[in-house]
């Protein structure tokens, strides 16, 4: 049988991991439910489940419908969980209630089973809970829940490592628009804005003759500022001869920079 240490470090090879790629939520919920015994399922703030791990016969089959048909927790049951702010542990569900989702006639039942709910912040901000199952033949233990808790760290720092590249990637792609339209004449501008507001999306077909006969420009400048534009990483042109030429946006935050 493993001591706390051993099933500690196994989670702490997976902190390890951060620093150098991207922690697999699936991987540390099977390291959970290997080393507690029990099935493990990590969601985020939203209900969305990020990764489980389903040990034996202590699997929810609700749960499994959910993770099939990739959809999150209901609503009214994800707050019930984000209003759990501290470790519970060992929770069994009273007056008659079968189903953590509280619904009737549930493809299984929860009343033999031990759930323990691990809320997961970063800081002072909740960004998801680990959650616990087992039979109720056997408790969830201290060392259960220390090794529990633990894992919540380690998932809190992964989910605040992501936010963090992601707001990084979109202040990246701010900027590349603004000194991209920074870099614009004051016909150019105008070019760039008629031909945003003359695709379907974020692509579609340009006749630049079209454009400059609508605006009153000359074709060289249509040319000039989708140049300027693609060269900043912000549009792909591709020229479909006679037919005119295709742009398809890849940074989509020139929408946003245009109404501005």
């Amino acid at each position: 049988m493993k001591t706390i240490l051993e099933k500690s470090r196994a989670i702490n090879r997976i902190l390890k991991k951060i620093s150098t790629s991207a922690v697999d939520f699936f991987e540390m919920a099977e390291v959970l439910a290997e080393n507690m015994e029990c099935s493990a399922i990590i969601v985020d703030h939203k209900g969305n489940i990020m990764g489980y791990s389903f040990s034996g016969e202590e699997r929810c089959l609700e749960i499994q419908k959910l993770i099939q048909d990739n959809k999150p927790f209901p609503p009214s049951v994800n707050q019930e969980i984000l209003n759990i702010m501290e470790t519970k542990s060992n929770i069994t569900f009273n007056d008659g209630r079968t189903c953590i989702f509280n619904i009737e006639n549930p493809e299984c039942s929860c009343s033999n089973r031990l759930w323990t709910i691990c809320p997961n912040f970063g800081g002072a901000t909740r960004i998801g809970t680990l959650l616990l199952i087992k039979n109720n033949d056997h408790l969830f233990t201290d060392e259960d829940i220390v090794l529990a808790e633990y894992g919540t760290i380690v998932v809190a720092n992964e989910i605040m490592r992501m936010r963090t590249e992601r707001m990084e990637e979109d202040a990246r792609k701010k900027a590349a628009v603004q000194i991209a339209l920074a870099t614009l004449s004051y016909s150019e501008r105008e070019a760039i804005e008629n031909i945003m507001a003359e695709l379907d999306g974020s692509e579609g077909l340009l006749v630049a003759s079209r454009i400059a006969d609508k605006v009153g420009i000359t074709r060289s400048v249509i040319v000039s500022a989708l140049r300027k534009f693609e060269s900043a990483g912000v549009i792909e042109a591709r020229s479909l001869g006679m037919k005119g030429t295709h742009i398809k946006v890849l940074n989509d935050y020139v929408f946003d920079e245009l109404k501005k």
